[in-house]
């Protein structure tokens, strides 16, 4: 007998390996429930789908192995016969019986999925995208605990500490601005509104007032000033796409919404757009390298008797309930 040839996977192993899976399977989907916030129909709704993807790709892949399993049994055997090894029969329609159950259940999962539409599509695409770039901040974080990028959490932390405000974290995506001023305006008891609404004033804003704005717009690619054209696409990004913000839009948002910005950050005094509007200030953070993605903003809460101090230096996790 050749001690080195391979193992062969018994129908047991391979009810055995399916049974872990499933289970693997559940806690995901526990996990991915928790991340649905109660309320939040719109993230419900795409938990949902993802649930319903994971389990109809587990039982297509299942139903395939056994499948394969037993093809592989069929080629075998006669081999087995001549060379006198044999094993314990295959319950070839307890095989056939699951197998014909997966796809059963795979076939009707397939006629039941409700047709996505391009909308659907492009959500679930950002809500991927989204996920991948969390992972990817998640996995470096650990490697990144002495790095420039700690180092200026825990400065920005520090000032937040002295002033009784706590860093509460933005999603980072294009919106994390508007999301930041959007929690701030709900925060401090004022209007709410939402991401779309708040780039729509935005938008409107600085065309309203090319004259004095565009000399401080250049073009990303070539530093020069913004032609007309370009100005126009400026703005259409603003209203339509998820366009990063910077100082343009903030001084826009101080303006239109006619409250002060004070924009936090780990070196140097803090900078405050709309000083002159007798409002408190909406307290947002401004992080150089937070993301290897580029610049990010987060926005602030009040320290609470829930905080526990041992945690000032580590990224808090909550999650941002802003309308887009």
């Amino acid at each position: 007998m050749d001690n080195n040839a391979p193992e062969e996977t018994t129908l047991d192993e391979l009810n055995s390996k399916h049974r872990k899976e499933k289970k693997e399977l559940q806690s995901q989907i526990q996990s991915l429930k928790k991340s649905a916030a109660k309320g939040d129909k719109k993230k419900r709704k795409e938990v949902q789908e993802e649930i319903s993807r994971l389990e109809l790709d587990l039982e297509k892949r299942q139903a395939n192995q056994l499948n394969e399993f037993q093809n592989e049994r069929n080629t075998t055997q006669p081999n087995e016969q001549a060379t006198g090894i044999t094993e314990a029969p295959v319950d070839e329609i307890a095989v056939q019986t699951v197998t014909n159950d997966f796809l059963s259940l795979t076939t009707n999962d397939l006629d039941n999925q409700p047709k996505l539409t391009k909308a659907q599509k492009r959500r679930n695409k950002k809500a991927s995208e989204e996920k991948q770039r969390e992972a990817e901040i998640q996995a470096s974080e650990e490697e990144n605990k002495n790095g420039p990028r700690m180092l200026e959490h825990c400065a920005i932390a520090d000032i937040l500490k002295k002033r009784q405000l706590k860093l509460f974290s933005i999603a980072s995506d294009g919106d994390c601005l508007y999301k930041a001023v959007a929690h701030q305006m709900q925060l401090t008891g004022r209007n709410a509104f939402t991401v779309a609404e708040l780039r729509q004033q935005t938008a409107n804003y600085i065309l309203a007032n090319k004259e004095h704005l565009i000399f401080y717009m250049t073009n990303s690619n070539t530093g020069e000033i913004l032609t007309d054209d370009d100005f126009i696409n400026y703005c259409q990004n603003i209203r339509n796409t998820a366009a990063w913000g910077g100082q343009i839009e903030i001084k826009a948002l101080s303006s239109a919404l006619k409250v002060p910005i004070e924009v936090i950050q780990a070196t140097g005094p803090s900078t405050i757009q709309g000083s002159e509007y007798d409002e408190p200030n909406l307290v947002v953070t401004y992080h150089r390298l937070m993301y290897s993605l580029g610049e990010h903003y987060n926005s602030t809460r009040p320290i609470t008797d829930n905080d526990i101090d041992e945690n000032d230096g580590e990224f808090e996790r909550e999650d941002v309930k802003i309308d887009s």
